[in-house]
């Protein structure tokens, strides 16, 4: 296993250092080229909201396939319980209170704040590695240019800065216009969903055929506003329009979102697959939180977006490579803080120092053990309510209250055990008190 791993590195090495070797062939999948990334992460998609993780009304087929040919997490955590503290340590591996990014940096009262650019980014360490950079989507961690993904380590940017969009005349919840060609707005006609993957596609095309590429495809679907493929705009620059959308029927509206999500989430597979990049292309799905509290579903959890319940950040996350990582359904503990050391730890570069989340590459093999190390203890704050984890051991405070829930037993968080298990509830708290005492971070969104 060890030197499995180790030759995969020394492979990597081996080619990024060869400046004669470069990958010079369009549509090659030859051992001279260095693999691909490509990231997707759905926004406010519930746990049980695709087939794969239960869902009988959502069809995802092409979700699903992935997921039946390769490595299905079910104790994936986002980082935050709402959308811009996830994304910001997806991006650094680190915790978000540690990037600075607490809570959701608004369009109402946070225009002019944004993620520190001291923070050496996911994408910033592959650039540096010889990787092209594209992100497509949504940013949300800084609206104006100077904070946006272009001096983030992004060579390439399209999509939008806000938490929401409209689905097709792309203007946030503030009627501000907010469709982006890197550092300037621009008119831009398509359904959201598909002009993100209209973009990848053009980028995957057009890309610079010497470099490996790191794509980011940071979609909007499902969150509000609730609009299908079908449907019209319903905000205007400055006017006065419903935040969530006019549709009244928004759960069916939300199923045709995801539905159209799973669609274009197959045009990249298919792209990859036809332009034989599969098997040289590590992809990984995921959701930056918990489904909302009226839409989606979170079962078989309690909670929702914006709690710290597990249905506030327990999350489908899915990891495929063709022919090279194996199919399986996984329950180790795993949070978005560890995408950047795991994809690192994949291809075979040496992840950095002082990253917070754990490089968990060696999972993926069929002899690696079930836990790589000692359990850690993992942690979670979002307003008045912080969470601790630690194997099944669960903290969870919510303003003065406090419980001690064991996972393993009690998945809905329903009965506080704190006084039968008193030692364990002791080391939660004091190990929550330590990483908070920790924090030196100025927060510019809580």
């Amino acid at each position: 296993m060890k030197k499995f791993i180790y030759a995969l590195g020394l492979w990597a090495l081996m080619v990024w250092g060869c400046n004669s070797q470069p990958n010079k062939v369009a549509n090659s999948n030859s051992e001279s080229t260095a693999p691909n990334v490509v990231l997707i992460m759905a926004d406010d998609l519930g746990f049980n909201d695709l087939g794969c993780y239960g869902s009988i009304s959502i069809k995802t087929p092409t979700i699903d396939r992935l997921a039946a040919s390769g490595f299905r997490f079910t104790d994936y955590h986002s980082n935050g319980a709402v959308c811009s503290p996830t994304r910001a340590s997806l991006l650094t591996g680190l915790y978000p209170q540690e990037a600075g990014v607490e809570g959701v940096i608004t369009a109402k009262s946070h225009r002019d704040k944004g993620m520190s650019l001291d923070k050496f980014t996911l994408a910033k360490f592959l650039k540096e590695s010889g990787y092209a950079t594209a992100i497509f989507g949504k940013w949300h961690l800084g609206y104006k240019p100077e904070f946006g993904p272009n001096v983030q380590g992004f060579d390439q940017f399209v999509g939008f800065v806000s938490g929401n969009v409209d689905y097709f005349s792309h203007i946030d919840q503030e009627g501000y216009e907010d469709w982006w060609n890197n550092q300037d707005l621009e008119n831009e006609v398509g359904y959201l969903t598909d002009l993100i993957t209209d973009k990848a596609l053009d980028y995957l095309e057009d890309r610079n055929m010497d470099k490996p590429f790191f794509l980011y495809l940071a979609h909007g679907a499902p969150h509000s506003p609730y609009q299908g493929p079908s449907d019209n705009a319903d905000r205007t620059v400055g006017g006065d329009f419903p935040i969530q959308g006019s549709r009244e029927d928004k759960e069916t509206a939300y199923k045709e979102m995801i539905e159209s999500l799973d669609g274009n989430v197959g045009r990249v597979m298919d792209y990859l697959e036809k332009n034989q990049l599969s098997e040289n292309t590590l992809v990984i799905f995921c959701s930056d939180n918990g489904g909302t509290k009226n839409v989606g579903s979170n079962a078989p959890f309690s909670g929702f977006k914006g709690q710290l319940y597990e249905g506030g950040h327990r999350v489908p996350a899915i990891f495929y490579w063709k022919n090279r990582i194996p199919q399986k359904v996984s329950e180790e503990l795993v949070l978005s803080m560890d995408l950047f050391p795991t994809i690192a730890g994949f291809l075979g570069l040496e992840v950095p120092k002082g990253l917070s989340g754990k490089n968990l590459s060696e999972l993926f093999f069929e002899d690696s053990p079930t836990n790589l190390e000692e359990e850690r203890i993992v942690f979670w704050r979002f307003g008045n309510q912080i969470a601790a984890r630690k194997g099944n051991w669960k903290l969870l405070k919510i303003g003065e209250s406090s419980s001690l829930y064991d996972l393993s037993t009690d998945i809905q968080e329903s009965t506080d055990i704190k006084e039968a298990y008193p030692d364990v509830f002791q080391e939660l708290n004091k190990a929550y008190k330590e990483w908070e005492s920790g924090l030196t971070e100025e927060i510019i969104a809580s």
